[in-house]
């Protein structure tokens, strides 16, 4: 399954190369609305707030009024992520709180891994609204908008947060935006270190290539082949 990925910035849809630099900017809302309007799920990602920046929530509503969204960026809280149902997101998606191991009980279990505020997320908001996000950058975990690590690798994290969700966002933000393809190896491997829902993002550029992974039963997150027309969406 393809899924069409809006990521706003400063008021706007934009698509980052590597979660650095701007490639394009968007301010057709309805255009790219109507466009979406046929797939069963879009990705919505305030990129402001996950870089603890600002937020884009004045415009979130107007997306997710239209659109089936699962909905991300800079969600610290599980009132963050009601916050977000209640404006109309399908689920909620969590990333960088996940990992740094913060309290004394977690560090217990897991140097790096909050998981007891994982189960926490999964008590007060239900397994099914929740995407965890596992991202990496040079082969460890991204946190904090991509711009720090931590010394994890994707298959330990999904491992440890499997209970906790209904499905895992993976990005390779090494070719996030970049339209050279995604390592469908890594999918693969990822594939087989759980039973939830799989989504990879980072590189797609074609069709066939989310074909592939459909194969694998890995849905695709798509942003820059779809806006820059390479892919037909």
């Amino acid at each position: 399954m393809l899924i069409p990925s809006i990521d706003l910035m400063g008021g706007r849809i934009v698509q980052l190369v590597q979660g650095e630099k701007l490639k394009l900017a968007f301010d057709d809302f309805e255009y790219w609305i109507a466009r979406f309007e046929k797939y069963p799920l879009v990705q919505l990602i305030d990129l402001d707030a996950a870089m603890r920046q600002g937020s884009n929530v004045e415009l979130i509503g107007q997306f997710t009024s239209r659109l089936t969204c699962q909905v991300g960026g800079g969600l610290r809280t599980a009132d963050d992520g009601k916050r977000m149902l209640g404006l109309g997101a399908k689920r909620v998606i969590y990333g960088s709180t996940l990992f740094g191991g913060e309290n004394e009980a977690d560090r217990k279990r897991h140097p790096v891994m909050n998981l007891e505020f994982a189960a926490s997320l999964r008590k007060a908001l239900g397994e099914e609204q929740l995407v965890f996000s596992v991202d990496t950058k040079n082969g460890k975990v991204a946190v904090k908008g991509w711009k720090e690590n931590v010394d994890l690798t994707p298959e330990e994290a999904v491992t440890w947060l499997e209970n906790d969700c209904a499905a895992f966002l993976y990005t390779h933000v090494d070719t996030e935006g970049t339209m050279s393809g995604f390592p469908i190896e890594v999918a693969a491997i990822l594939r087989a270190c759980t039973a939830k829902q799989l989504i990879v993002a980072g590189g797609i550029k074609s069709q066939a290539e989310v074909d592939e992974l459909d194969a694998m039963g890995v849905d695709a997150v798509a942003g820059m082949a779809v806006y820059s027309g390479a892919m037909d969406a």
